[in-house]
């Protein structure tokens, strides 16, 4: 018998089939969707860590029910904690909160204090500074020392100034960053007048003794010396996500604080609808999966959300082009993003790149809409908004929007 190795026809065969399942598994290169192409994963890579990729959950997909939640198949490895034993220096972050949550601007911010307590020779500690409930840990956000102000309500930037001023003087920390935006800048530009420092503004990148700032409006760069009170811009640096901090709270006792010339008259009701949708922070979004537009609106307004669609709603005339969500549309930055039958074309990714929680509710559970979500809900949009809204009615007024 001859000792000739034979090959195997249909193997050979599907090695040179890129369209078939075991292609990549015979060939050595990577597998392929069903039209041959190499699809990419939209989600930034900064949110992969060691903690892993999120899966979806399919074991339960045949099970009874017209609805199937989709989650995370095993709970992730728990990261190494990252601890700084006796500090001799601090870096002072004010942590800026959008309903008791750490915005996305200030992760970035926190990211940027934690590379420059990486870079000093001895023990640093990144000491967040947050004025309000956190309704969430941050333990993941990069904060060494937790200094929590109380006291202080509504918007009282005077007393804001004060507290800084007294924490500046107890732990004379080597650098100030407040994110660039809103009420944080406002606050970082008033403690550098107090402390008669010339802050960095608009502060994109860090570079040894220098920062790069953007200057006439966005469109110039511009080199200053590292100074002591800085305020960067979003994806100023990337977010922690390899360790976890041990968030240890201080002690900080204030003394007198000033008169309010300010008086905070609360929060002012807004209609949804009159958001514009770069500034949402809920936002329910429809695609061609929606039959019911009647039950949409109606789920909307129960919700509190902005209105958003995908080009193929807007298209075929069912939202006005003002709400198109992608990047032939508008780019959101929501903290939650409700994908109500939408595929997730590239152009839509694209736009939702920023939002922080993305829920998707669809019939197909392998669609890139579900796999670029955290959360996802299989079965037919107006049973799904059915059900959401019913339990949206239960919740007492004014919480809806909050348990989103």
């Amino acid at each position: 018998m001859s000792d000739v190795i034979r090959k195997d026809p249909r193997s050979a065969w599907i090695a040179r089939n890129r369209l078939h399942p075991r292609h990549g598994e015979l060939s050595g290169q990577p597998s392929r969707g069903p039209t041959g192409l190499l699809r990419k994963n939209p989600r930034p890579q900064w949110q992969y860590g060691p903690s892993g990729l999120r899966r979806l959950d399919r074991a339960n997909l045949q099970g009874g029910g017209v609805t199937q939640l989709v989650r995370k198949a095993s709970e992730q490895p728990q990261l190494p904690l990252h601890r700084v034993d006796n500090p001799q220096h601090y870096i002072a972050v004010w942590l800026p909160l959008s309903g008791g949550r750490l915005t996305a601007h200030g992760k970035d911010v926190l990211g940027l204090a934690q590379q420059l307590a990486a870079a000093q020779h001895q023990a640093t500690a990144v000491l967040g500074l947050v004025c309000g409930e956190l309704k969430e840990g941050i333990e993941e956000a990069g904060v060494d020392r937790l200094l929590q102000l109380h006291g202080v309500d509504g918007y009282q930037p005077e007393a804001w100034t004060e507290l800084c001023l007294q924490a500046d003087g107890d732990y004379q920390p080597l650098h100030w960053l407040f994110p660039d935006a809103g009420e944080s800048a406002e606050l970082g530009r008033r403690l550098a007048v107090a402390l008669g420092e010339r802050p960095a503004t608009g502060v994109w990148k860090w570079q040894g003794e220098q920062v790069i700032a953007r200057s006439g409006a966005g469109h110039q760069d511009i080199t200053r010396p590292l100074c002591r009170v800085l305020l960067p811009l979003e994806e100023c640096a990337m977010p922690c996500t390899e360790h976890r901090y041990e968030t240890l709270p201080v002690e900080f006792e204030a003394d007198r604080l000033p008169a309010a010339r300010v008086k905070d008259l609360g929060r002012v009701a807004v209609d949804p609808a009159d958001i514009p949708l770069a500034e949402a922070e809920f936002i329910l979004s429809a695609g061609n999966g929606v039959h019911d537009w009647d039950q949409f609106h109606q789920a909307a307004t129960l919700l509190g959300a902005a209105e958003g669609a995908s080009r193929v709603a807007v298209d075929d005339g069912f939202m006005p082009r003002s709400r198109q969500v992608g990047a032939t549309g508008t780019w959101v930055s929501a903290r939650v993003y409700i994908a109500v039958g939408i595929s997730g074309a590239v152009q839509h990714l694209q736009g939702i790149g920023k939002v922080e929680k993305v829920v998707a509710i669809n019939q197909d559970a392998d669609c890139d809409m579900v796999k670029r979500a955290g959360l996802s809900a299989i079965g037919d949009s107006s049973e799904i908004l059915a059900a959401l809204m019913a339990l949206a009615s239960a919740q007492p007024a004014g919480e809806v929007s909050d348990a989103a």
